[in-house]
C-alpha cells in the first residue's frame, strides 16, 4: 500500500488563486474526485474546505464507533482500476479512522493538494450577470474570481448544533457528532447522555456503553435497526473483492440504491412462507440489504410494508425483552414503515440497554427542555446530572451546507432565501437562477439520501465535468435550467416520490426535522440506474431542460 501523507504541513492553507475556471467547495468523496477532473480537463481548478485536511463527512465524523455501512469494496472511486486494488480494506465495515486514510491516500496518490486550500470557509459567492461568473469570498480572505462554482458540500454536513436553550451553560463538555472534537472527549467512567437513536447516536450508544460509569440515552423516535455483520479481511477477501472491479464498475451504477445488490424478489409472486424466508435469509446476512433489495413493495403498498415491518419488530422484541425497552426503543405498529425512515446498522446496540449502567429515557412525550449547568431538563422538571453531553441530533439536510453560505444568483436571488420558500432542483445539479452553479449531493437526486454515496458522487461529478466540457467545446460561456426545465423535474420528482410511503413519513427525508423547512422528500426515488439515464439522456440530447448563453464582450470606445 503506498505511503498515506498525514503530515500537518501536507494540510497547510494554500492561498486560492484570484481568477479561477473552477472553484469546488467540499474536499470529500465528491470534491476529490470533481477536482481531479477539472485538471485532467486543463481547467483552472481549485477545491477549498473548512476542515484541516481532506475527508468531508470522514473527517468532521470521528465520534465514538463512527464506521461504513456500506460494504467498503463498493464504497470506492471505479474510475481508475489501479487506484482501487492498491488500496486494501481490513473489514466489510470499517471505522473512520481507516476511512479517512483512504481519503488521504487517494489525495495523495492523485497528487490534489497543490490545488486544494484547508481550513478555508467560503462565506460569500456572487454572481455577476455582464461577466457570467463568480465573485467568492473565504473567511480568509480570499476573494477569487471564478467562471464555475462547484458545491460538493456534502448532503449531511450541516450539524443541528444549537438545538435546545442553555447549551452553552453546560458545565461539562458537550459536541454534536457531526463536530466531534479529534482529540475525542474524556467518557471513561464519566455520566454521559447521548441525545438521539438515530444512525449516529446507535453507533455511540453500542460503543461506549462499556466504557462510562453511566449512559442515559435520551430517545424522541424509535427506530427499525438490523444487525451488522462485519469479517475481518485477509488476503483471500481482498483477492475476492479486487477480482470483481468490473463487475462493480458495471453494476453499481445501475442498480436501483447504487449498491452491489438489487431487489429481485416480488411479494404477490411468493407464498407467506416463501416470503417469510426471504427475509430471514437477507436478515442474517447482517447488511442493509433486507432495506435495500427484499421487497420494493415495502415503499408503496402499506400492507407490505407492515407485515416487513412487524418481521423487524419481532427480531427486535426477541432480543430486547423488557416492556419498557420495547415502549421507548420499538417503533409501535402504525407508527411508520420498516425503511421510511434511515435504516441504521447495529452491533448489540439492543443488548446495551440491558447493562445494569444504561438508562433509557424516553422524551417522546416528556421533551428535553433545556440544558442547564448540570446536565438535561425535561419539560417535567426532571434533571439529568451529566459529566458530557453528546448530540447526534441530525442535520440540515441536502440543502444545509449550500444554504449557510450566502450565495446570490441571478436578479439577486439567494439561495438560502429561495429555498426556504421551496425547495427545488434541476435534477439535483442545478438551481434555477443560479448559472454556472453546480451542486452534488442535494436535494432531488439519489445522493440527496437513498445512494450508497460513492457511486452516486461520482456519477454526479462526472456529468458536471462533462457539462462543463460540452458547454466551453460548444462556444457558450453560462449555463442555467430554464424555469421551465426545473419545473419538469420538480414534478416528476414529487410524481415519483409522492407515490412512496416516504413522503407520508416525518423524518430527515423530508425535511420535517427541520423548523420551518418546506416539505418535500430530499432524495430522488426514482432508482440510480433510472437518474443515471435520464442525467445521460439529459447530455446526449443537447441538456433540453438548461439554456446555455454566451457572454457578449464589450466593444472598446
Amino acid at each position: 500500500m503506498p505511503d498515506v501523507q498525514t503530515t500537518a504541513d501536507a494540510a497547510a492553507r494554500n492561498p486560492i488563486p484570484k481568477q479561477l475556471d473552477a472553484l469546488v467547495i467540499g474536499a470529500g468523496v465528491a470534491g476529490l474526485y470533481q477536482l481531479h477532473q477539472l485538471r485532467e480537463m486543463g481547467l483552472r481548478a481549485h477545491a477549498c474546505d473548512t476542515a484541516s485536511d481532506v475527508g468531508g463527512t470522514w473527517y468532521w465524523n470521528r465520534y465514538p464507533g463512527a464506521k461504513f455501512d456500506s460494504e467498503a469494496y463498493i464504497y470506492q472511486y471505479l474510475f481508475d482500476e489501479k487506484l482501487y486494488k492498491d488500496w486494501t480494506w481490513s473489514e466489510r465495515f470499517p471505522s473512520q479512522p481507516e476511512i479517512e486514510r483512504w481519503l488521504h491516500y487517494i489525495a495523495d496518490t492523485l497528487d490534489l493538494r497543490g490545488d486544494m486550500s484547508f481550513s478555508t470557509t467560503v462565506t460569500k459567492a456572487d454572481y455577476d450577470e455582464t461577466t457570467g461568473r463568480w465573485r467568492v469570498e473565504t473567511d480568509q480572505g480570499d476573494v477569487v474570481d471564478t467562471q464555475f462554482l462547484i458545491g460538493c458540500t456534502g448532503m449531511l454536513s450541516a450539524p443541528l448544533e444549537d438545538r435546545f436553550p442553555g447549551q452553552s451553560t453546560f458545565k461539562g463538555q458537550i459536541a454534536h457528532t457531526g463536530r466531534y472534537p479529534k482529540g475525542g472527549l474524556d467518557i471513561e467512567g464519566k455520566r454521559v447522555g447521548v441525545i438521539g437513536i438515530g444512525a449516529t447516536g446507535i453507533q455511540v450508544i453500542q460503543t461506549i456503553a462499556s466504557q462510562v460509569e453511566q449512559l442515559t440515552v435520551f430517545a424522541r423516535t424509535p427506530q427499525f435497526v438490523l444487525p451488522m455483520k462485519n469479517p475481518k479481511y485477509g488476503p483471500d477477501e481482498a483477492s475476492w473483492y479486487k477480482g470483481r472491479f468490473d463487475e462493480l464498475k458495471t453494476n453499481l451504477p445501475r442498480t436501483f440504491t447504487g449498491f452491489e445488490y438489487d431487489f429481485e424478489n416480488t411479494w404477490a409472486e411468493l407464498t407467506p412462507e416463501q416470503r417469510l424466508a426471504v427475509l430471514e435469509d437477507i436478515h442474517a446476512d447482517g447488511s442493509l440489504k433486507l432495506w435495500l433489495a427484499s421487497f420494493a413493495e415495502m415503499f408503496f403498498d402499506e400492507e407490505v410494508s407492515a407485515e416487513i415491518s412487524e418481521f423487524v419488530r419481532q427480531k427486535m422484541i426477541a432480543r430486547l425483552k423488557d416492556p419498557k425497552l420495547i415502549d421507548i426503543l420499538v417503533p409501535k405498529p402504525g407508527e411508520y414503515g420498516f425503511g421510511t425512515h434511515r435504516v441504521p446498522l447495529e452491533t448489540d446496540y439492543l443488548e446495551a440497554y440491558l447493562r445494569d449502567n444504561v438508562e433509557a429515557v424516553s422524551v417522546r412525550d416528556n421533551p428535553i427542555a433545556e440544558i442547564v449547568p448540570e446536565g438535561v431538563k425535561l419539560a417535567d422538571g426532571t434533571v439529568y446530572d451529566l459529566d458530557v453531553i453528546i448530540m447526534a441530533v441530525g442535520f440540515d439536510a441536502g440543502s444545509g451546507a449550500l444554504a449557510r453560505i450566502d450565495i446570490t444568483g441571478r436578479d439577486g436571488l439567494n439561495l438560502a432565501e429561495e429555498w426556504r420558500k421551496d425547495i427545488r432542483t434541476t435534477l439535483g445539479l442545478q438551481k434555477y437562477g443560479f448559472p454556472n452553479l453546480f451542486m452534488t449531493g442535494a436535494p432531488l437526486a439519489p445522493s440527496a439520501a437513498l445512494c450508497n454515496m460513492t457511486t452516486c458522487l461520482q456519477q454526479q461529478t462526472e456529468w458536471i465535468a462533462r457539462c462543463i466540457g460540452d458547454l466551453r467545446e460548444s462556444g457558450h460561456d453560462v449555463i442555467e435550467p430554464t424555469e421551465t426545465g426545473e419545473e419538469a423535474w420538480v414534478s416528476h420528482h414529487d410524481e415519483t416520490a409522492n407515490a412512496t410511503l416516504i413522503a407520508k413519513t416525518n423524518s430527515w427525508y423530508t425535511g420535517s426535522n427541520v423548523e420551518g423547512k418546506p416539505r418535500r422528500v430530499l432524495s430522488y426515488t426514482g432508482g440510480v440506474g433510472t437518474y443515471r439515464g435520464k442525467c445521460d439522456e439529459e447530455a446526449k440530447g443537447g441538456y433540453p431542460l438548461f439554456a446555455m448563453s454566451k457572454i457578449a464582450v464589450p466593444q472598446e470606445a
